[in-house]
């Protein structure tokens, strides 16, 4: 061979390596959608970017919030429409939402309660069809919930559970479980079913002061959440003690909390996320349940309304308010 003719051949064996190097990667695309924003969900992006994926240049997010009801089917809809590769969700609701339009889009979801009973999956370990995601909380942290407060407050006797089986459609899952704890400590559970928000959160907060010795759990869903400063608010104003989900509702307030550590949470729906972009299937990928929990004191809140936190109860406290 001509030396001219190997040079060329030579060329023409190299392009497409540069063009390969040169090739811009392709943008995947996230769909998010969330019923509350919440400042701990930037650990999702970020857990993101440690395995490689940064936004702007190979994913673009498209964060949306369904802040109620009446408009997640509208905007699940729309994010649907846009064909994302991946979908990370947030409540129950939303995944319910997300699920009625596509079977075939992934679905990472969390904070879901009961993934198998709401119909999202098959089984915790093959969860099947495109959607698989994170368990947020289990039946065992209601009588977690019960202790604390008869552990600040011995004297309660009668404890309503509030939340609305609208957005918490796992209520009745939830007040079974709590009806199983009551006796062997003592306690009455009085179902606080929020039908109309503003005006059944002050029914039954009413409801549980007009006798001595009641107490509160506010359960985790988007119409407590969206109310969390109404009912924090009315428990001030009646001293009645109450233990949330949410450490951001004890900042604002609140008395006390147990729950999910909510960076942890957003870190491994990344990782499955990550895993999804790679090839992964959501039916192959098991639901995880929570593994670390968090406790935080008010005990300015404390002093409020004339209690005084025991030291297991101090002790325990991952964050205490002062």
């Amino acid at each position: 061979m001509r030396r001219r003719e190997f040079l060329i051949g030579l060329g023409a064996a190299a392009w497409p390596a540069a063009a390969r190097a040169q090739k811009v990667e392709r943008i995947r695309r996230i769909g998010m959608l969330v019923s509350l924003d919440n400042p701990d969900i930037k650990a999702f992006q970020q857990e993101l970017e440690r395995h490689g994926w940064t936004e702007g240049r190979n994913i673009r997010i498209d964060y949306r919030v369904a802040p109620a009801a009446v408009h997640v089917e509208t905007i699940a809809k729309e994010l649907v429409a846009t064909q994302p590769d991946v979908i990370f969700s947030l409540s129950r609701p939303v995944t319910a939402a997300l699920q009625k339009e596509t079977r075939t889009i992934p679905i990472v979801f969390t904070y879901v309660i009961d993934p198998i009973g709401a119909g999202f999956i098959a089984s915790l370990a093959h969860p099947g069809g495109n959607l698989t995601g994170l368990m947020a909380y289990e039946p065992s942290m209601v009588g977690k919930w019960l202790g604390m407060l008869k552990e600040i407050a011995p004297q309660t006797a009668r404890v309503a559970l509030l939340g609305s089986p609208k957005t918490a459609v796992y209520f009745d899952y939830l007040l079974h479980a709590a009806e199983a704890a009551a006796p062997s400590l003592g306690i009455e559970i009085v179902p606080g079913r929020i039908e109309n928000d503003t005006t059944d959160i002050e029914r039954v907060i009413a409801t549980i002061v007009d006798k001595p010795n009641g107490a509160m759990v506010v359960l985790p869903d988007s119409t407590t959440s969206v109310n969390s400063d109404l009912i924090i608010a009315l428990a001030a104003r009646h001293r009645l003690p109450a233990v949330y989900s949410f450490k951001y509702m004890v900042r604002a307030g609140g008395l006390m909390s147990y729950g999910i550590v909510a960076a942890d949470h957003y870190r491994q729906a990344a990782l499955y996320v990550d895993k999804i972009l790679r090839g992964a299937k959501p039916a192959d990928l098991p639901v995880q349940v929570p593994v670390r929990y968090e406790t935080t004191l008010n005990v300015k809140t404390a002093k409020a309304f004339g209690l005084t936190p025991p030291a297991g109860l101090l002790v325990a406290a991952d964050e205490v308010i002062e």
